[in-house]
């Protein structure tokens, strides 16, 4: 696509995942001019496929967004791949500055770019990361159910992802990794049969393209099959910090994020934002939902000011 500067679209959507595109989805059916602008890394790459999305379980990231994509375009919606440098206000509106020196100017903006996860700086998690080490039990708790699986202890979020996965398997082992148990977590592991690793991790073992165990600092190594960790999220917003919007630490502890209202309006007026860049915990089907909502409500305030300059205008005829 050809960028011509004097173009405004009435909506700017930042980030192509399921976020994204529904809303682009929502708006270019409501007939609004949108483009989406895509830096192409989706956080979910690695994972062979979605799961708990109804009507596509187990259909590839890629896939999805292939589908995803081409129904955008079905209604007139521009897909640009390019990564957004900035955006600054220019009049009712903005400007939106692409890292290869392009610019766009649009009405409206919706951020849904996602978030990064910061990995435990241990070896062998980066490289079998999405695959069999993970997060989510209900992204890939299915695909790891029955098998040996240790729970690193590598954030505020690790003890309740033990909880969950226990569910999952009877053969959890959770890793305190240096750090150590109230004493109600302590009973509750007992309770449910999960055995503690007080000494530190130093690596993954890995053989055959999979995981055979954890190998602690003295040197021990504890056969497991997949492996749980909690990652620091991310949000990737800090194009916004030239609107003056940066990411805030998110309460629960688990990174930092976009705050909106339930509308997903942020604080700087005309722009919302939508999926994991606001919601870090949410799944694919619960991103693109809020994407859909958020485009909903870009176009009913786009049409509340167009209805307001309506009437201005026909009161001075």
């Amino acid at each position: 696509m050809d960028l011509e500067q004097e173009t405004v679209f009435d909506v700017a959507v930042i980030g192509g995942g399921a976020a994204g595109l529904n809303g682009a989805l929502m708006l270019a059916r409501a007939r609004r001019s949108v483009v989406v602008f895509d830096a192409g890394e989706p956080r979910n790459a690695p994972a062979s496929g979605v799961h708990g999305l109804l009507g596509r379980e187990g259909i590839p990231p890629g896939d999805l967004l292939t589908r995803g994509r081409a129904e955008v375009q079905h209604y007139g919606g521009e897909i640009v791949t390019a990564t957004v440098a900035r955006i600054a206000r220019d009049g009712d509106g903005f400007t939106i500055s692409l890292s290869d020196g392009r610019s766009v100017r649009a009405r409206r903006v919706l951020v849904t770019t996602g978030l990064t996860d910061e990995l435990p700086d241990i070896a062998g998690i980066g490289e079998r990361w999405g695959r069999d080490v993970i997060h989510c039990p209900y992204c890939h708790g299915w695909e790891v159910r029955d098998q040996a699986i240790g729970i690193l202890a590598t954030g505020p979020m690790s003890m309740h992802q033990t909880l969950l996965f226990r569910q999952l398997s009877d053969d959890i082992v959770y890793f305190l990794n240096g750090t150590e148990l109230t004493d109600q977590e302590s009973e509750q592991l007992a309770a449910l049969g999960v055995s503690t690793v007080p000494e530190r991790v130093r690596a993954l073992e890995i053989a055959d393209d999979a995981i055979v165990g954890i190998r602690l600092d003295e040197g021990t190594v504890i056969k497991r099959q997949a492996v749980v960790v909690a990652t620091r999220m991310v949000a990737r917003a800090s194009f916004l910090e030239s609107l003056g919007l940066r990411s805030e630490a998110h309460p629960s502890g688990m990174g930092e994020y976009i705050p909106v209202d339930p509308t997903g309006r942020t604080e700087v007026q005309g722009v919302w934002a939508a999926g994991n860049v606001t919601d870090l915990s949410a799944q694919v089907g619960a991103a693109a939902a809020a994407g859909a909502a958020a485009g909903a409500q870009i176009n009913a305030d786009l049409v509340q000011e167009e209805v307001q300059k309506a009437v201005a205008k026909h009161r001075s005829r």
